[in-house]
């Protein structure tokens, strides 16, 4: 019998709802004005749009790959409401067993399970999250095979949900050259690639479907960079070849068999992001920098009351062990993830996912934290984060930074503040479990 070592939600029952979710890191920004535009505009269609999405949007997300290096055929692309719904068709086109990194998006494994498939998580390497350590893929993908496991799929993101990294170049491109050895199909989560932060020094992004073309699907939830959760569309990219053609063939069966289909606003909504104009990527860079500056001041907040934190080097979130404070946080009654969720979430006054939901370890001390509740409660405060040159200085980011330093700092027993080279030990916490 298999034991895959899938996400918590299967093994943690009766400690919270862990099955789905939780959503995407909340955007915390009013919705563009010209996009609200778009969408009322079209609000009156009756009409539905064909499964895979309709020829302008087809257009303007290979437009949009184009930019980025890619170039595929209208054929190649396929639009579905939301990321989970497409990576739902595409799991069920590929068949098979699933490996992801550990940890992972949480939106991921549910969508095999529906399926009645397994899923299995591989460490990822010490310097970042999103792809799997090489060895410990060919390893796992091994034993499933011993075990009569049939591996097919694996799932990577180039700038990671929950750990907030970008692996370097060549990280990626030996989990993805094990991945092809071993005759994987490869889905790389893109969801977040134009979210790397300008103070992310050294950080270079690349998309595996630069590195193998014909092996690599790449998906993109624009609810991650482009739309607000209101407006769920994702779109897929597959490979220039046959098998590519046949792929694309089977998901969009799926996708209508299923009933996936974009409704017109959102459509509309899709099309005009991926067009990218001028309006769009003022936004996105605005947005971004925000956010990175944010997530760098959550970052120091938590080094200094002795956690630890890769730097944040894209998205709107970090990722948080605290492990060094095992003892005063057990001295509170929080032994793991579902505890330290529950803790800080009551503490804060916002979303602190714990690790378990993203397929970490349940007694691990680890927990999700976002920027967006950071930036303002009101779409006033909001827009003057967006619009000031020093937000970190503006009353309501101040007062919110402020909160999060005190709690955390009740935490923090004189002995175990980390220094200034604090920010070395960014990897410690999960390279201890290896």
């Amino acid at each position: 019998m298999r034991h895959p070592d899938s996400t918590v939600p299967e093994r943690s029952e009766g400690r919270g709802p862990v099955r789905y979710g939780p959503p995407l890191p909340e955007p915390g920004l009013p919705v563009l004005p010209e996009l609200a535009a778009v969408v009322a505009s079209t609000a009156g269609r009756s009409h539905p749009e064909p499964p895979g999405g309709p020829p302008a949007l087809l257009e303007a997300a290979r437009g949009h790959w184009q930019r980025r290096g890619l170039a595929p055929e209208r054929a190649q692309v396929t639009a579905a409401p939301g990321g989970a719904p497409l990576l739902l068709a595409l799991t069920a086109a590929l068949g098979g067993d699933v490996l992801v990194p550990r940890p992972c998006p949480a939106w991921w494994g549910p969508q095999a399970r529906l399926l009645g498939r397994d899923v299995f998580s591989v460490p990822t390497p010490a310097e970042c999250g999103g792809v799997p350590d090489p060895y410990a893929l060919l390893e796992t993908v091994r034993r499933v095979r011993a075990e009569g496991g049939d591996p097919r799929l694996l799932v990577v993101s180039v700038a990671d949900d929950p750990t907030a990294t970008v692996p370097p170049p060549e990280v990626l491109h030996e989990a993805v050259e094990a991945a092809a050895g071993e005759g994987l199909h490869v889905v790389s989560d893109e969801t977040w690639r134009d979210t790397v932060h300008p103070g992310a020094g050294g950080t270079v992004l690349f998309s595996p479907a630069e590195m193998f073309p014909a092996l690599v699907t790449v998906l993109t939830d624009l609810t991650g960079a482009y739309l607000p959760p209101s407006l769920p569309a994702a779109c897929a990219r597959f490979p220039p070849t046959a098998e590519g053609d046949r792929l694309a063939a089977r998901v969009l069966d799926v996708l209508t068999a299923t009933g996936a289909g974009l409704s017109a606003p959102v459509a509309a909504a899709a099309t005009y992001v991926l067009d990218e104009g001028e309006e769009v990527t003022a936004r996105r860079s605005a947005a971004v920098a925000l956010h990175g500056r944010v997530a760098a001041a959550l970052h120091r907040i938590v080094l200094a009351a002795g956690g630890v934190a890769r730097p944040p080097a894209a998205g709107r979130h970090l990722y948080v062990d605290l492990e060094r404070l095992r003892p005063r946080l057990s001295a509170r009654g929080v032994t793991d993830a579902q505890d330290l969720e529950d803790f800080l979430g009551d503490r804060l006054g916002m979303p602190a996912p714990g690790g378990h939901r993203f397929g970490d370890d349940l007694g691990a001390l680890r927990v999700r934290l976002c920027t967006g509740p950071l930036i303002g409660s009101t779409p006033d405060e909001r827009r003057a984060s967006l619009t000031s040159p020093e937000p970190l200085e503006l009353p309501h980011v101040a007062r919110v930074l402020s909160m999060v330093e005190s709690v955390f700092g009740d935490l923090c027993e004189l002995g175990d503040r980390a220094g200034p080279e604090g920010t070395g030990a960014a990897g410690e916490g999960w390279e201890s479990e290896r």
